[in-house]
């Protein structure tokens, strides 16, 4: 009996993608299906499933593939996807290496034209108060552009036709192709750095969306947004409208518009200047007559005619206020005189030889009535004591004793108050009013005795 081989997981896995790589069916296939689960790594590759109503399928683009999308893909998005199907041999999981994706329905370039359009809108790129002013005469007009595209020969034909005294800067660049952008980009960049024209163009002639998908570049874009430079756009036709153009600081429908944008006509301001000169002219005319007028009145007018006259109106009023000056100082003086009067017979009542004798006369009542005071006081002490010392003495033991009472003390020399404080054979002192007897106790009796 032939014995039983058995394969690692991981020999199955190669083998089981080994059939996937060889069939022909599986290495170009294209598919439709919904986008779910999406998610870009920050390596650039995109991760998503796609699924339909029955069926779900992981895929895979690489950042090499991807960087060719013109839009962003989403989460339910239906797709139309080209690659190839492979297995993941650590998962053992099979799965799309997506190659080129496009949205159904609608073209990619247009998908990405309004994702970018919503995004820029979002962020306040094309906002009014973003907008720089033209200059009004430009002495200095750049252009970027193709060499050789109609567009270029259109605008300077334009601005010299309409402003010959303005100088015309070329920055060339490509505006069509994968390198378009990044040209544009260097050309708007380089104009901004060396700072020599007043205002730029940035545009080319119309073309299919391809053709002018270099302005619909969100590099270019910002490009726009960040330069110090105003900018007209000026792509395509006048029904083409790009990112650049809603971008941009004033967009032109054509080249030529642009142009005529830029700079004014230099007819038109020959005209305003003849305009200002007549009306200079008018009004210095009106002024010289105005004036003219007003002197000839002040001429005739009563004061230059009889200039003594006001000089004596004016003397007298002079004269006037002297006197009136005078007899309000010579007011102000008696005023004061009479202030002074006042205050010298107040100073008279308040002399301090009068407010000392006062004050002595003050001092010595309040000396007497404090002799008075204080006489009473040490009475009535002196009668309080002498009441206290008599109660004292009254409640004196030595009184007591002179009544014929007597004190006894043991031998620590405190009274005895009953005869379990002293014990018999013990010596006690007894106190009475000429002197102390000392004694032995022979006994104790209890009880008071009556003899």
């Amino acid at each position: 009996m032939k014995q039983k081989q058995y394969l690692t997981v991981e020999a199955l896995t190669k083998y089981i993608k080994r059939k996937f790589d060889f069939d022909p069916h599986l290495q170009n296939i294209y598919v439709k299906g919904e986008i779910s689960n999406f998610k870009r790594h920050t390596s650039g590759h995109m991760y998503f499933t796609l699924k339909d109503k029955k069926a779900r399928i992981a895929a895979v683009m690489f950042a090499s593939s991807a960087r060719n999308l013109r839009f962003e893909p989403e989460d339910g998005m239906t797709v139309l996807l080209h690659g190839e199907v492979t297995v993941y041999e650590p998962s053992g999981q099979y799965q799309i290496y997506v190659k080129g994706m496009e949205p159904e329905g609608i073209g990619a370039l247009y998908l990405a034209y309004e994702q970018l359009k919503e995004k820029l809108e979002q962020e306040g790129l094309f906002k009014l108060e973003h907008k720089r002013p033209l200059p009004p005469y430009p002495e200095t007009v750049g252009v970027i552009t193709s060499r050789t595209g109609a567009a270029i020969r259109d605008i300077i034909t334009t601005i010299k036709r309409r402003y010959p005294i303005a100088k015309i800067m070329i920055y060339p660049a490509l505006v069509q192709g994968t390198q378009a952008a990044p040209s544009i980009v260097q050309a708007i960049e380089t104009a901004n750095e060396r700072q020599e024209v007043d205002v730029l163009i940035v545009g080319r002639g119309g073309g299919s969306i391809e053709d002018l998908w270099a302005f619909n570049e969100e590099i270019v874009a910002r490009a726009i947004f960040s330069s110090k430079i105003p900018i007209i756009s000026a792509v395509g036709h006048e029904t083409d409208t790009t990112i650049a153009d809603f971008v941009a600081d004033m967009r032109a429908p054509t080249p030529t518009g642009a142009a005529e944008l830029a700079v004014p006509n230099i007819k038109d301001l020959f005209e305003k200047i003849i305009n200002h000169k007549v009306r200079i002219t008018r009004a210095t005319k009106e002024k010289l007559t105005f004036y003219k007028e007003r002197l000839n009145r002040l001429q005739r007018s009563y004061a230059f005619r009889y200039p003594e006259k006001l000089y004596a109106q004016k003397a007298e009023h002079l004269d006037r206020t002297i006197n009136e000056a005078n007899r309000l100082m010579k007011q102000k003086i008696l005023d004061g005189n009479q202030s002074l009067i006042h205050l010298e017979q107040r100073l008279k009542r308040q002399q301090p030889e009068t407010q000392l004798n006062l004050s002595k006369q003050k001092i010595e009542a309040l000396y007497r009535r404090l002799n008075r005071v204080i006489t009473t006081t040490v009475n009535q002490k002196n009668q309080a004591f002498a009441n206290q010392l008599s109660t004292l003495n009254a409640l004196s033991p030595l009184k007591i004793m002179e009544r014929g009472y007597s004190i006894a003390y043991n031998k620590e020399q405190k009274i005895i108050k009953s005869i379990e404080d002293v014990n018999v054979g013990e010596t006690i002192t007894v106190t009475l009013k000429d002197g102390h007897l000392e004694g032995k106790i022979v006994e104790r009796k209890e009880g008071v005795s009556n003899e």
